[in-house]
């Protein structure tokens, strides 16, 4: 007997109505009926009767509710026993080196569902390019680090998180381009440009405007915080995602996604043969599950 069965058919019981159980259950009301007359035909036995509109329990269903109770009960506690030492073993601190992108936001959501679920974990995040980063976990200061894409994995163990970053420029407010509503490769070139100092980026947008267009790099950067004030400053137009400057003053800067659109994601990776502790792993097991839901 199914530990589900003994739960439909005790809610049935407690509540009197397939209509009112199905409700508190989630399921169809002919799902619920199904299910209580498979149960019926297991035992050998009828487990209720109707009474105008309310279901009576038979002898052998006041029986059954009895152990039923126990049995729930029982399974309840072990369930809360289990969780409550899963809770005392996952204990300690995570080390965590992020990017700035959008994808902060997941991580965020994701940290927060674990401490609640684990209170004796603390955690501390490192903010950095993605070189930094990788230094980082190479290192082994760091347990687990949150890059964009484009990036080389071949020596991590990675999870692409479902967050896609928007690429684009930032410009000065008062811009000869800050009218448009996007910007198409044509408009790069020539034009001064503050871009990532990452090769994978370089790369990215070289692919992105074409070998016709050559635009004039006159600086690099490795955080877009550094740059966004040489914008407002009228030295050069930034290239970054959007998620990096969430909180932008309109006044100063504006920020004209790529057209065709240029997005990538972030990913969680992690030093490959590295032996990772049992609260590492399993926050890493949160981040896959909830980059799949």
């Amino acid at each position: 007997m199914e530990l589900r069965l003994l739960k439909y058919f005790w809610t049935v019981a407690e509540l009197g109505s397939v209509t009112a159980a199905a409700e508190e259950l989630y399921i169809t009301q002919p799902t619920l009926s199904r299910q209580i007359k498979e149960l019926e035909k297991e035992l050998g036995t009828p487990l209720f009767t109707r009474d105008k509109n309310r279901l009576e329990l038979t002898e052998a269903g006041l029986f059954l509710r009895s152990r039923a109770e126990e049995i729930l009960s029982l399974t309840q506690q072990t369930e809360q026993e289990f969780s409550d030492r899963r809770r005392n073993m996952f204990s300690g601190h995570i080390h965590i080196g992020a990017v700035e992108a959008e994808s902060s936001q997941f991580l965020g959501a994701v940290l927060e569902s674990f401490v609640r679920d684990y209170p004796q974990v603390t955690f501390s995040i490192t903010t950095g390019s993605g070189d930094i980063i990788k230094d980082q976990l190479d290192k082994g200061l760091v347990d687990v680090g949150v890059l964009l894409e484009p990036i080389t994995v071949n020596k991590y163990s990675s999870i692409r998180l479902p967050i896609k970053e928007e690429w684009g420029l930032f410009v000065p407010h008062d811009s000869f381009l800050a009218s448009q509503t996007s910007l198409s490769p044509v408009d790069f070139d020539g034009l001064p440009l503050l871009i990532s100092a990452r090769p994978e980026v370089q790369e990215l947008l070289r692919n992105w405007m074409g070998s016709d267009i050559h635009p004039e790099i006159i600086g690099n950067f490795n955080l877009t915080f550094n740059a966004l004030p040489l914008v407002e400053r009228h030295v050069g137009n930034a290239v970054a995602i959007r998620g990096t400057a969430r909180n932008l003053d309109t006044r100063k800067l504006v920020f004209l996604p790529l057209a065709p659109a240029l997005t990538t994601y972030g990913a969680v990776v992690w030093k490959k043969n590295r032996v990772m502790t049992p609260l590492v792993s399993e926050f890493v097991r949160r981040l896959k599950h909830a980059s799949e839901a």
